[in-house]
């Protein structure tokens, strides 16, 4: 009698492709995609395609004001701050009610690849976690210290100025908003770049020493919005806070509402990465250059409408440059 030869094989271990170059940082895994200079194009077409389409009266008006109100129970803009309690409770409101705009949208977006990381549903959530929470610590430290600034000489800031915009000119507000959030925009360009093996990876010398330092740049820079933020109720919040000469009430107000303007967005990420998180894993895992492609669209499309919404759109709406597309509603 011949024996019979077993016909089952052992399965093929999952092995992911060889990088390009050795991963630096956390946003750069080291694994670049071909075509990668009409990559960042089309990521920078996707920003200022939205600069054409962003209205930021029916996002700040429609959806914030009437959330703040909502959960205020009356007029937000209308009801004067009366002591530190009411204070501390408008800076979370206003922070929620502030929380779909572009930026932070498009912030979250350079997360994604969490989604994709871990093996049970738990250790998808500890790995999601530990990063947001490295977020926090970046946003918190510049909130804080903004916040403490305005308590202390804040009746002297440009956010502070109540002079009106007019047609060929830009108020002291304006211009800050152009300064930082042009400088914001201009560094997440760079680091989609580095993402892509574009440009270098400037945080490749400090993630060696502190593999988190990626994760607390990207929270200072979500930190770092307060500094420029137009947006109605957080003027009223910062004038509160400046004529309270309280560094201690400015600090706290600060980091809560930071804290609120990224809450929804991190309960939705820790959703999807409960919910989704496997079938991410497997398909990044089939191909790591998606994870490379979805950081640096992230990155590179933010960055570009941040710049291009406040330091070019916003030079045509005040008649300093002729022309600047934008659609009917905004």
């Amino acid at each position: 009698m011949s024996q019979l030869r077993s016909t089952t094989q052992a399965p093929e271990t999952t092995r992911s492709p060889a990088p390009d170059s050795p991963p630096s940082s956390l946003f750069v895994n080291g694994y670049f995609p071909r075509r990668r200079g009409l990559i960042a194009l089309l990521a920078v077409l996707g920003g200022f395609l939205l600069t054409v389409i962003w209205s930021a009266e029916f996002v700040d008006q429609t959806i914030g004001d009437n959330v703040a109100n909502t959960l205020l129970g009356h007029d937000a803009k209308e009801t004067a701050i009366a002591g530190i309690a009411a204070g501390i409770a408008f800076a979370f409101v206003s922070g929620l009610a502030g929380t779909f705009t572009a930026c932070n949208v498009a912030v979250f977006g350079t997360m994604a690849p969490l989604l994709g990381k871990g093996g049970s549903r738990l250790d998808r959530l500890r790995l999601t976690l530990r990063p947001l929470g490295w977020l926090a610590v970046g946003m918190i430290g510049v909130s804080a210290l903004y916040g403490a600034v305005v308590g202390f000489v804040g009746t002297s800031m440009p956010q502070f100025s109540t002079v009106a915009n007019t047609p060929g000119s830009l108020s002291p507000r304006s211009i800050q908003s152009m300064v930082v959030y042009g400088v914001i925009g201009l560094v997440m360009v760079y680091l989609g770049l580095a993402a892509l093996g574009i440009v270098p990876d400037p945080l490749a010398r400090v993630a060696n020493r502190f593999p988190n330092a990626p994760m607390v740049l990207m929270g200072a820079l979500v930190g770092g919005f307060l500094i420029g933020r137009p947006f109605a109720l957080f003027r009223q919040l910062f004038r509160d806070a400046a004529e309270s000469g309280n560094p201690l009430y400015g600090a706290a107000a600060f980091v809560l509402q930071s804290l609120g303007n990224i809450l929804v967005m991190a309960v939705l990420l820790l959703a999807l990465t409960f919910l989704l998180g496997g079938r991410l894993q497997r398909w990044f895992a089939a191909n790591p250059r998606r994870i490379t492609v979805v950081t640096a669209v992230a990155l590179i499309a933010a960055g570009a409408f941040m710049f291009l919404y406040w330091d070019v759109r916003l030079l045509a709406r005040r008649d300093i440059i002729p022309w600047y597309p934008m659609a009917p509603w905004t």
